[in-house]
């Protein structure tokens, strides 16, 4: 077990010695933030992948992040060899700090440092452990989420949380915005564990068996809409995949993804679900839904176009009122 008040624990936070894994931009405010104010002896991320059209080996967002602020960054595979093993033993490290890496930590690397490993996760847990807390959060109709630290464990995000914050989920807030939300949250929520951990005065609290839920990675087909579902569940489908990687629709016209779209009243009861029920007073492309509810679409993105107001969309496209958007 982590001997959190260890014989040989820092007197003041900035001499913390840190290392931090993390990946995508969520990861970024923390690793900048951490290296203003502890010492970060080392950043780990995912290796390069191939994206583009040019198909080039690109860093992620963190090793750019570690290359400008001037921090040695490593990229292994996978942390399951006794060479990176070694390495990271190597740094004498306090802490682990992780921060969406994507890669699991072996017991064996939980195990390295002084005080453990901590994570900043995108939940109020026990509520959404796992990949993709923020997504499953607005697709659920949550009102409120956070950020947790957490002192790691082998368990997928069952470890005992230090400290929480939390925030409003509103009924138009996107993914891509609560993301950024979180991610400045996190920074700052870790700063303040991390200063408790360096005083001593840090005591996480077990979590409880109640209100435990997952969070699975996205797939294409959670991204699909369907038209016959009620409206409320589409617009927050729609938010929960916004920007990425977009929610969708089928149509007689081909593949829609649609950026912007709220539940509505529909006038006409009488259509059936997939229906084009007019424009809104703001211009937005009504489609008749399920429980005799509509969708007002504001914004689109047609397959290999760029994004577009759908009544620009509409001016291209001969719909009539009442007529079927999904039947060929």
């Amino acid at each position: 077990m982590t001997d959190l008040n260890h014989p040989d624990r820092p007197t003041t936070a900035d001499r913390l010695s840190v290392v931090f894994m993390g990946s995508p931009a969520f990861s970024v405010p923390s690793l900048t933030r951490l290296a203003s104010r502890y010492e970060v002896a080392a950043v780990f991320t995912q290796p390069p992948r191939k994206s583009g059209r040019g198909m080039k080996l690109t860093a992620t967002a963190v090793g750019e992040a570690a290359d400008q602020l001037g921090l040695p960054c490593f990229w292994p595979e996978r942390l399951k060899e006794t060479a990176t093993q070694d390495q990271l033993a190597a740094f004498g490290a306090d802490l682990f700090v992780v921060v969406a890496y994507g890669l699991l930590l072996p017991q064996a690397v939980l195990a390295l440092p002084r005080f453990g490993c901590v994570n900043g996760h995108a939940s109020l847990l026990p509520r959404w452990r796992g990949a993709a807390p923020i997504q499953r959060a607005i697709e659920a109709g949550d009102k409120r989420t956070g950020i947790c630290t957490m002192l790691m464990e082998k368990g997928l995000d069952t470890g005992p949380v230090f400290d929480t914050c939390q925030t409003e989920i509103t009924d138009d807030m996107t993914a891509g915005a609560l993301h950024d939300i979180l991610a400045e949250q996190t920074a700052e929520l870790l700063c303040v564990t991390l200063d408790k951990i360096a005083l001593g005065t840090a005591r996480p609290i077990a979590q409880p068996d109640e209100g435990v839920c997952y969070a699975p990675k996205i797939s294409s087909a959670d991204s699909h809409l369907d038209l016959s579902q009620p409206a409320p569940h589409l617009q927050r489908k729609i938010n929960a995949y916004c920007p990425y990687p977009g929610a969708f629709l089928e149509t007689r016209f081909g593949r829609l993804k649609l950026l912007q779209g709220r539940a509505t009243e529909l006038a006409d009861n009488k259509l059936l679900p997939g229906c084009f029920a007019g424009l809104s007073d703001s211009g937005g492309l009504v489609l008749s839904c399920g429980g005799q509810t509509a969708l007002e679409v504001g914004r689109l993105q047609p397959a290999g176009k760029g994004a577009m107001d759908a009544r620009a969309w509409l001016n291209g496209h001969a719909l009539t009122l009442g007529q079927s958007l999904t039947d060929s």
